[in-house]
C-alpha cells in the first residue's frame, strides 16, 4: 500500500480537477488520478458551453434557470439540487473559471462573456469558447492542477476497485464493521502492476458510460469504471435507465459519431428530412428544434423509422446568412470538411447518439455517497439535478459545483478519518498462472454489449426487447467475470468488466420502470 493522502481524486475532468484544486487550496494533500494523460477526458469533448447567466437587462434569474432545469427533467429533478445549482453555479463559473483560471470564453463588447442560446433555455445564458468550450476549460484546469504544490498528478492509471473495510481487511472479526472506503486499487498498464492507494477521503469523478452504446458522442474511455467500482463496493446507485441521447451527431457510415453542438440549433440551424421539410413541426411545433433533447431525439428516430432513411439532416443555411461559420463553429466545420462535407453549401447528415448518463452514484448536496469515506461528482454521480433528462450545458456546471462542494466537505471531515493500519489490509493478488488476454475476445464482447444496448435499450424501448437483452448479457457477464479472474490484467479487460456490469444496471433499471419519462421511453 502506498502512503496515505488526505484526498484521492479518481478522474481528471472538470469535476475531478475542480475538487483537487479546491481541496489543495484548503491545505489538503491530494493525489489526482487520470486514466489517460491529463486533459484526455470527456470534458475536453464538450462543444456547446457551460451555464452562466444572461445580463440582468435580458430578464434572466436563478428562478428562471431553475424552472428551465425542472422543465427538462420530466418531473424527476431533486428540487434542492436544482436550487443550489441555479443560485451558486453561475457565480462559481464566473469567479473560478473565468476570473481565476482565465478560461477564454468568447467576450462581448463590454469585455465580459457573451452568452449564446441553447435548446430548452429561456434566455441566452451559455458561456462558450467558440465550439470547443470543454477543451478550453479542461486546458485551464489541467494547467492549474499541474502547478499546484499540494497536488500530485498520476497519469495513465486505471481504477480496479475501491479499497473498503471490512472487505479488504485481513482480520475476519472486521466483518461486523460497517462498510467504509479507504482509497483504491490502481492498475498501471505500463508495468502490469496493481498498487493500493490509501486516502482519508476518496472522490469519484470518473465520468460516464456512453461507450456502452454503438453510437455515442463519448470517447472510448467512457466505460463506467467508477460506477462499476462503486456498485461492487455496495454504494447506492439510482436512475440508471435515464440515458440521454444527443439529437445531432455527424453521420458518416462506418465512422465514429462526432457531436455537432446544440449551439448550432440555438443559433437557428434547422432539422430537415431528405425532402427538405422541417419535420419538428409534426412533433413539437411550439419549440421546434429547440425542444428538450429527449423530444428531438425521439422525433428524429421516428422520422428515420417512417422514411427508412439512415439519417436526417441539419441545415446550417440560416446560420450562414448571419454568422461566419468558421469563426463561430471551427470544430464543427473542421469535422465536416474532414469527411468531405461543406456545411456552408450542403445539409449535414445527423443521427442521435448516446451522450450523457443522468443516473449514477447517489450523492447529497455535498457529494457524500452512501458509503462513509466516499464522495462523487460529475457524470458518475447522481445529484438529482437532471431528473429524467438533462438540460443542455448543465453537466459542466454540475461537475464544477459538486467538485467544489465535495472537496470542501471532505476537507472538513479529515480530522474524523479512521484509517486502518496498512498491515491489516490485504494486498492485491494476481492469478498464479494467468492466461494471456485475447484482444479478439474483448472486441467481440464489446461488440455484443454495444449493439445489444443500442438495439434493445436505446431511444425507444419495449419490455420484450429489454428482457431479451437481459438474458443475452446475463450469460456474457459470467464469461467476462471468469475471463477477468483467469487472465492477465489489462486496461481493456478492466474496461470490459466495468462495461458489462454497467450495461446490466441500465437494463435492470429500464425493465423495472414501465413509465415513460424523460429519456426513458417505453412503448409497451
Amino acid at each position: 500500500m502506498s502512503h496515505t493522502v488526505d484526498l484521492l481524486v479518481l478522474g481528471a475532468g472538470i469535476a475531478g480537477c475542480s475538487a483537487a484544486l479546491r481541496a489543495a487550496d484548503l491545505g489538503a494533500s491530494v493525489v489526482l488520478v487520470a486514466k489517460d494523460e491529463l486533459g484526455g477526458t470527456n470534458t475536453s469533448w464538450a462543444q456547446g458551453g457551460i451555464i452562466g447567466l444572461a445580463p440582468p437587462e435580458e430578464g434572466d434569474s436563478p428562478d428562471l434557470l431553475a424552472a428551465d432545469i425542472e422543465g427538462a427533467g420530466g418531473g424527476l429533478c431533486r428540487h434542492e439540487a436544482v436550487r443550489l445549482l441555479a443560485e451558486e453555479g453561475p457565480k462559481l463559473c464566473r469567479s473560478f473559471l473565468w476570473e481565476r483560471l482565465g478560461v477564454p470564453f468568447d467576450l462581448g463588447e463590454n469585455g465580459t462573456p457573451d452568452p449564446t442560446a441553447e435548446a430548452a433555455h429561456s434566455a441566452r445564458r451559455i458561456y462558450h469558447a467558440k465550439d470547443a468550450t470543454g477543451l478550453a476549460i479542461q486546458s485551464a484546469l489541467s494547467e492549474a492542477v499541474r502547478q499546484h504544490p499540494n497536488i500530485e498528478v498520476r497519469e495513465r492509471l486505471c481504477l480496479v476497485d475501491l479499497i473498503t473495510s471490512p472487505h479488504h481487511c485481513l482480520s475476519p472479526v472486521r466483518v461486523y464493521d460497517p462498510i467504509r472506503v479507504h482509497g483504491a486499487f490502481l492498475f498501471d498498464p505500463a508495468t502490469g502492476q496493481v498498487e493500493g492507494a490509501l486516502a482519508r477521503r476518496t472522490l469519484l469523478a470518473t465520468g460516464g458510460l456512453g461507450y456502452l452504446y454503438l453510437h455515442t458522442t463519448n470517447p472510448p474511455s467512457a466505460t463506467g469504471d467508477g460506477l462499476a467500482a462503486a456498485y461492487r463496493a455496495s454504494a447506492r446507485i439510482v436512475n440508471c435507465e435515464y440515458i440521454q441521447f444527443h439529437p445531432t451527431a455527424l453521420y458518416v457510415p462506418g465512422k465514429p459519431r462526432t457531436l455537432l453542438t446544440e449551439a448550432l440549433r440555438g443559433e437557428g440551424a434547422h432539422l430537415v428530412n431528405r425532402k427538405g421539410e422541417r419535420f419538428m413541426a409534426k412533433y413539437e411545433p411550439e419549440h421546434m428544434e429547440l425542444a428538450p433533447r429527449d423530444v428531438v431525439s425521439r422525433a428524429i428516430f421516428q422520422e428515420m423509422a417512417a422514411s427508412g432513411e439512415a439519417s436526417v439532416y441539419l441545415d446550417l443555411a440560416p446560420l450562414a446568412a448571419k454568422l461566419d461559420l468558421d469563426e463561430h463553429f471551427p470544430t464543427v466545420m473542421a469535422a465536416c470538411r474532414a469527411e468531405g462535407l461543406d456545411p456552408s453549401r450542403q445539409r449535414i447528415p445527423v443521427v442521435p447518439a448516446a451522450h450523457y448518463f443522468c443516473g449514477g452514484v447517489l450523492v447529497d448536496l455535498d457529494g457524500h455517497t452512501s458509503l462513509p469515506g466516499l464522495f462523487a461528482a460529475g457524470e458518475v454521480a447522481c445529484t438529482g439535478l437532471h431528473g429524467a433528462n438533462r438540460l443542455a450545458s448543465t453537466s459542466l456546471l454540475e461537475g464544477l459545483l459538486w467538485g467544489f462542494r465535495g472537496a470542501e466537505a471532505a476537507v472538513r471531515e479529515l480530522a474524523d478519518g479512521n484509517l486502518p493500519d496498512p498491515g491489516d489490509l490485504a494486498q492485491w493478488r494476481m492469478p498464479e498462472a494467468p492466461e494471456p488476454t485475447d484482444p479478439l475476445l474483448i472486441d467481440q464482447d464489446w461488440g455484443l454489449i454495444r449493439s445489444t444496448l443500442w438495439n434493445y435499450a436505446g431511444i425507444v424501448r419495449t419490455g420484450d426487447r429489454l428482457q431479451r437483452a437481459k438474458a443475452d448479457l446475463h450469460y456474457l457477464a459470467h464469461r467476462i467475470e471468469r475471463f477477468y479472474h483467469e487472465s492477465s490484467l489489462s486496461r481493456e479487460l478492466l474496461e470490459l468488466r466495468s462495461g458489462i456490469l454497467c450495461a446490466r444496471l441500465i437494463l435492470n433499471a429500464a425493465l423495472q420502470n414501465p413509465e415513460s419519462r424523460g429519456c426513458h421511453y417505453r412503448v409497451d
